[in-house]
C-alpha cells in the first residue's frame, strides 16, 4: 500500500518536532515537508503535492483557514491546535480530523485510519474525465452525456444545472458539494460558492476591479463571478 505522503505547517518548532516524532511509528506515513508560516506551507505544498497536511489554527499572524483559501485543496487536512473553539469551523472546511496539543497518539492513528477510509471512498466515488453521466430531463427521458462536455454547473437551490459545451442546459438533483466530491479536481475547479467550472473551457479572467474578477468560459455567452478566496486558487493552477 502506497504511504501517505504528508507535510506539517505549524510555527512552533517543537510541535512539529512532536509530531514527526508520533508520525515515525505509523508506517503508513511519510513526512515530506514541513514550514512554518502560510506563504512557505502554500509554496511547499504547491511543489510537494502531499496526501496530507497537518495544518495548525494560528500561524504567525495568519491562520490555517487562510492557507486553505489561497490554495487549490488537493489533499487532506488533519488540524492540530491548541484551540478547541475552532472544530466546528474546521469541519465546514471538510477536515478530515481535528486533534489538541498535546496530540494523543491513539486519536492520531485513528486519523490516519480515517485518511486512509476516506481515499478509499473517493476513489469509489470520483467520476473519470471521459465518463458519461445518465441525466434526466424534463420530458421524463434521459440521455447520457461526457463529462467532458460540460463547461460550468451552478446552483439552483437543493438542485443544480449543467452547462455543456453544445448550448443545452441539464437540471440535476444533486448539491454543488456532492459534485465537488464526485467530480475530478485536475479538471473541475469551484470559483465561488454557487459556480464549479471545467478548467479546460477556460478562456480568459478578466479583473473587473480591484477586488473582483469575472471568468470567460468557451461556448458560453455569460460571464462568471470569481469569489475572492477562489481567485488564488486559479492562480495557483496556472490561470
Amino acid at each position: 500500500m502506497k504511504k501517505i505522503e504528508a507535510i506539517i505547517v505549524d510555527d512552533e518548532r517543537p510541535a512539529r518536532i512532536e509530531l514527526k516524532f508520533l508520525l515515525k511509528s505509523i508506517e503508513s506515513v511519510e513526512v515530506i515537508g514541513e514550514s512554518d508560516n502560510v506563504d512557505d506551507a502554500i509554496e511547499l505544498i504547491q511543489n510537494k503535492k502531499p496526501d496530507l497536511v497537518f495544518l495548525d489554527i494560528q500561524l504567525a499572524g495568519q491562520s490555517g483557514f487562510d492557507l486553505l483559501e489561497k490554495i487549490a485543496i488537493t489533499f487532506k487536512v488533519i488540524f492540530v491546535t491548541a484551540y478547541d473553539e475552532y472544530a466546528i469551523k474546521a469541519f465546514e472546511v471538510n477536515a478530515t480530523d481535528y486533534l489538541l496539543k498535546p496530540v494523543d497518539p491513539v486519536r492520531l492513528e485513528s486519523s490516519i485510519r480515517r485518511v486512509f477510509e476516506q481515499n478509499i471512498q473517493a476513489k469509489c466515488n470520483k467520476l473519470g474525465y471521459h465518463d458519461s453521466l445518465y441525466v434526466k430531463l424534463t420530458n421524463k427521458t434521459a440521455r447520457f452525456i461526457k463529462l467532458s462536455s460540460v463547461v460550468a454547473i451552478t446552483s439552483v437551490g437543493n438542485y443544480t444545472r449543467l452547462l455543456a459545451n453544445d448550448h443545452k442546459t441539464y437540471i440535476i438533483l444533486k448539491t454543488m458539494k456532492q459534485w465537488e466530491n464526485e467530480l475530478p479536481n485536475e479538471y473541475f475547479i469551484r470559483i465561488h460558492r454557487t459556480t464549479i467550472v471545467n478548467i479546460e473551457f477556460i478562456q480568459k479572467i478578466e479583473k473587473y476591479s480591484d477586488l473582483h474578477q469575472k471568468i470567460f468560459l468557451l461556448n458560453m455567452d455569460q460571464s462568471f463571478e470569481v469569489s475572492r478566496s477562489c481567485a488564488s486558487r486559479l492562480k495557483s493552477i496556472g490561470r
